[in-house]
């Protein structure tokens, strides 16, 4: 029985949607995360709604501050037993300025689970002299800076999690450091700020209609920070398929849960147009 059987077959279900190696299955994320078996899943790439207010379609976006923080604890549980011993859970969280708090009360609610191993900033505008590299989201006021960042938070079981650094590194500046220190490559480790600026667009319709999506280099470093090989990808919140589509351009298995119809047809079209 091959991977991708198991998943939608198990306890009797087999709703599930498949496009090349990717499985899509619609609806509650936590009644889905049922039907994957224990252990089964090599990383996790994920966004959660941000309980700001974001106007999705089949979801609203603000939960009672305890109710929602207790809710990413539940699906955290759900999370750790569908992990690998050895698995990564990735985690990309935004806030605002307004409630600076919100990014590590979400933290907060995967502590009492999961090992934080890595802290990843995550840039997409950047400011450099008297350019700008990048894209964000405007915002007007008087107190608050725009919003040029996001926080990965990189979870894992135990906290001692082998990674491939140098799957995203980059090469040495200075390039007497490589036989100086014994490198066996011209390659280092980027270290833990991403600069991944998301692509011009002009309309709604090129982000897919979905107001908080990330760029498909996002989830690619991720699972290639992991590691390679014959890896299981999971994203709980799926949202317009974006985890998948780096699953499926680096050869991976993956999985995606999605509770709106007309973002799970999106993801859709995008994995068939991979093919």
């Amino acid at each position: 029985m091959n991977f991708q059987t198991d998943i939608a077959t198990e306890r009797g279900r087999d709703d599930a949607i498949r496009v090349g190696r990717q499985t899509i299955f619609q609806g509650d994320c936590l009644t889905r995360l049922g039907a994957i078996r224990d252990g089964s899943v090599d990383v996790v790439v994920t966004s959660p709604p941000y309980n700001i207010g974001i106007n999705y379609r089949s979801y609203e976006d603000r939960m009672p501050r305890d109710m929602y923080l207790a809710w990413l604890a539940e699906i955290g549980r759900e999370l750790f037993r569908v992990l690998a011993e050895d698995g990564s859970f990735f985690l990309n969280v935004g806030g605002t300025g307004s409630d600076p708090w919100l990014v590590m009360d979400v933290a907060g609610a995967f502590r009492g689970v999961f090992q934080l191993q890595n802290h990843i900033t995550w840039v997409k505008s950047l400011a450099i002299g008297d350019d700008t590299l990048g894209h964000f989201k405007p915002i007007t006021s008087r107190r608050f800076l725009n919003n040029n960042h996001e926080t990965i938070f990189h979870f894992t079981k135990s906290g001692h999690t082998e990674i491939d650094r140098l799957a995203i590194g980059v090469p040495f500046k200075d390039k007497s450091n490589i036989a100086r220190w014994g490198h066996a490559n011209d390659k280092r480790c980027s270290g833990n700020v991403w600069f991944i600026p998301y692509e011009t667009v002009r309309t709604k319709a090129q982000k897919f209609n979905h107001p908080a999506g990330f760029p498909v280099a996002l989830p690619d470093r991720c699972i290639r920070l992991h590691g390679s090989g014959p890896l299981v990808v999971l994203d709980p919140f799926l949202g317009t398929g974006t985890t998948l589509v780096a699953a499926q351009r680096l050869g991976c298995d993956g999985i995606g849960i999605e509770i709106d119809a007309g973002y799970v047809s999106a993801a859709i079209t995008r994995l068939r147009d991979e093919e």
